[in-house]
């Protein structure tokens, strides 16, 4: 959807034509870009399944992820516990030995949404990866952060050969030091999550294989949505996600 090349299609809502914080929304080309809702899933349920969870999805899918692969994903904010899920559901894919392992952990994950998270120094993160990894840094790298010093972190932790996907978005352009990559003969992807996944996620969560509720922490009326801002602007009481509901 990203691609579409008409003025009123792909991310115009929001971006070129009004956005969706309001009470009614006329959406152009509604038929070819919404998804029914099932009638098993809430509207909180369904809340992230064209945000945060699409991104998640949408790269893990992207990345090729396989049954041994190690998986590094930086960033631990609501777009990084989606990719967590959706990882971890392409390893049941891949014919994972650990199948109800992992099945258990993503219910856990998706039930007890992660609120302490570990913070590393850059350097230790490094040399983390390359501790817990059999060939020198991970085999696909995840970056959905969209820091300057994130997006070198992602291919210093990926071993040779291996794949470093990019979704985060940068406040500037970001550059590639070759010299100092040279030798690991990396593959980058990168693009916008293209939004084409959302009927296989809204039926994963009627299925209970995936549930993103636990990222709202808090609820506001559209009446008081000016409180919601800035609540979310100054992270206050451990706010990770806020809905607004009319």
């Amino acid at each position: 959807m990203n691609n579409c090349t008409d003025e009123n299609g792909g991310w115009a809502l929001g971006c070129r034509i009004d956005g969706g914080q309001a009470e009614y929304v006329r959406v152009p080309f509604a038929d070819q870009g919404l998804n029914k809702i099932p009638d098993k899933v809430t509207d909180r349920q369904a809340l992230f399944v064209g945000d945060v969870l699409a991104t998640g999805y949408w790269a893990a899918r992207f990345s090729e992820i396989t049954e041994d692969d190690t998986v590094l994903i930086i960033g631990a904010g609501p777009t990084g516990i989606c990719t967590l899920l959706s990882v971890m559901l392409e390893k049941i894919r891949s014919g994972s030995s650990c199948v109800q392992k992992i099945r258990k952990s993503v219910c856990t994950l998706s039930g007890n949404i992660i609120r302490k998270f570990l913070q590393f120094r850059r350097k230790n993160v490094l040399n983390f990866v390359q501790a817990n990894s059999e060939h020198g840094g991970a085999d696909v790298v995840l970056e959905v952060a969209g820091a300057e010093s994130t997006f070198r972190l992602a291919w210093e932790c990926a071993r040779p050969n291996a794949i470093v996907t990019v979704v985060a978005l940068y406040d500037k352009a970001q550059t590639l030091p070759l010299p100092d990559m040279y030798g690991k003969n990396l593959t980058f992807k990168t693009g916008g999550v293209d939004g084409c996944d959302c009927e296989e996620t809204l039926r994963l969560i009627a299925e209970g294989k995936i549930n993103t509720e636990p990222l709202i922490t808090h609820t506001y009326p559209l009446s008081r949505i000016e409180e919601a801002y800035e609540l979310f602007e100054n992270k206050r009481n451990g706010v990770i996600k806020v809905a607004v509901e009319c």
